[in-house]
């Protein structure tokens, strides 16, 4: 620990100032922490500030109590001043805040403060459908990940293009930067960089009609329309909106009527200076489109996702670590970034499974650990051979990452949603194929299936996988695209 951290804990049992009552320890506590909760985010105040405690005080210093070791290093890192301006303003006099874990303090409600019975969570007005939103005239769009910003997307040399125009369409949607092309491999921060996009229109237009919405899911709107013989009303839904944005229009490919329709749709868009943004795994002349279409792409702005350097992908990794609400130390961090480098995706899932690590565990991620998690995805960080003490394999058969990151493409859902806890359709169908798919080809177990997937009960994997074959022999559709995720792994019955 740093010199600068030390002065900051405790490590013997301080001594109690008498002329502060342990009832007046905990009011004044409770008081700090009324200032600190609406300056949090909720999953951070009750993550990091649950069974805490004011110990004691001495003079002008107070000392708060941690219940577990591994909070200490972040709440010196990043509550330490905001804690001491929360009790500066219940108590001018305090000019100190210090740390001890005291390990007694957990599910201790004599004498850590309940923080929730003390800070309920606010009922909040339920919106219709967790993953679509309905716009003005019936258009229906993805809801927009808030989560997904231009302020928190890591910039690099790899994106410092895309970035700059995405800024430039969000400060004037509409103008010389329409549309706006990004292309990029998988995993790179396509999807990000749009919604954080449509995100920023929508703050500084929020009547603004933006629909995000991928080329799958506005070719099956085009197919129903047909179906319903209800064209007009769909031309005339789209060609409303302030700002569309698509996702993935290399599926465009081999879908002429589809292609037809967004043409017309683009061309009335364009002419009256709405904005149009959309990411492609290629440029547009590398796109089996129309070449109207293609030209069209090619009118405005072009900007391409690449791979991120190293330094780049230790900031992605160390942002993202922020975000779990979880201390690494600086060299695991390192080591992930060094040895993961094909996309930002696989920096999440290898990130995601520490996290489960360290969740289900209690353990902290090591240089050790996280080396055989890289080694059970088939991703050896074969520099570190002798260091970490496993062999390289030599064969490369597809792995379970690589089952997730094809699902993940072909359903436009991303790996963290599959593996997190969503039960909606659209992601609950995906992790179902996600489980069959390993347990079928990659002869994993029940059980470490469901280690991968959040911690998951094995009988729950295994209700998935056989509701996945039953489905399978009744529902051609699905086994259309089961059989279609199968071959693009190179797997086979």
């Amino acid at each position: 620990m740093t010199s600068s951290a030390s002065s900051s804990v405790i490590d013997a049992p301080a001594r109690e100032d008498p002329a502060v009552p342990v009832t007046g320890m905990s009011e004044l506590w409770l008081a700090i922490l009324r200032e600190l909760e609406p300056k949090l985010q909720r999953s951070q105040f009750i993550t990091w500030f649950r069974d805490t405690a004011l110990l004691t005080r001495e003079g002008a210093t107070i000392v708060i109590g941690l219940p577990i070791p591994m909070a200490l290093d972040w709440h010196l890192q990043n509550y330490r001043n905001t804690t001491l301006d929360a009790a500066r303003i219940c108590d001018s006099t305090i000019e100190n805040v210090v740390y001890k874990v005291d390990g007694t303090l957990k599910d201790n409600r004599e004498r850590a403060v309940d923080i929730l019975e003390h800070f309920p969570e606010k009922k909040r007005r339920k919106l219709p459908g967790k993953q679509e939103v309905k716009m003005a005239e019936g258009i229906v769009s993805k809801i927009l990940n808030p989560k997904y910003t231009l302020e928190n997307f890591v910039v690099g040399s790899h994106s410092r293009l895309a970035n700059a125009a995405c800024q430039a369409v969000a400060g004037a949607p509409g103008g010389k930067y329409n549309p706006l092309f990004i292309y990029g491999d998988v995993g790179l921060g396509k999807t990000h960089l749009l919604q954080a996009t449509g995100n920023a229109i929508l703050r500084h237009m929020p009547r603004a009609a933006v629909v995000y919405t991928t080329t799958e899911d506005f070719t099956n709107q085009v197919v129903e329309a047909i179906r319903s013989q209800k064209m007009d009303q769909l031309r005339r839904r789209y060609r409303s909106v302030d700002v569309l944005i698509i996702d993935d229009v290399q599926f465009l490919a081999n879908k002429e009527r589809t292609q037809e329709e967004f043409f017309h749709t683009f061309n009335s868009l364009y002419e009256e200076r709405k904005q149009i943004i959309l990411s492609a795994d290629r440029p547009p002349q590398e796109l089996q489109l129309e070449d109207r279409l293609t030209s069209r792409f090619e009118r405005g702005m072009i900007a391409d996702v690449s791979v991120p350097d190293y330094e780049t992908r230790l900031a992605i990794i160390s942002e993202k670590a922020k975000e779990y609400e979880m201390f690494i130390d600086p060299a695991v961090l390192q080591f992930i970034a060094q040895h993961v480098t094909r996309n930002v995706r696989e920096l999440e899932g290898i990130l995601m499974q520490a996290f489960a690590l360290y969740e289900l565990e209690q353990r902290m991620p090591t240089v050790k650990s996280i080396a055989e998690i890289m080694r059970k995805l088939n991703k050896d960080p074969y520099e570190e051979e002798e260091s970490v003490g496993f062999q390289v394999q030599t064969r490369r058969a597809p792995t379970f990452q690589d089952v997730l990151e094809s699902v993940s493409r072909y359903y436009s859902v991303s790996v963290n949603d599959m593996l997190g806890a969503s039960r909606v359709r659209e992601i609950l169908v995906p992790r179902q194929i996600a489980m069959f798919v390993g347990k079928a080809y990659l002869r994993m177990s029940f059980v470490r299936i469901g280690e991968i997937f959040s911690g998951r009960d094995h009988t729950t994997v295994m209700n998935a996988v056989t509701k996945i074959e039953t489905k399978m022999q009744d529902d051609p559709q699905l086994l259309r695209e089961v059989r279609a995720i199968e071959q693009e792994l190179g797997l086979g019955r």
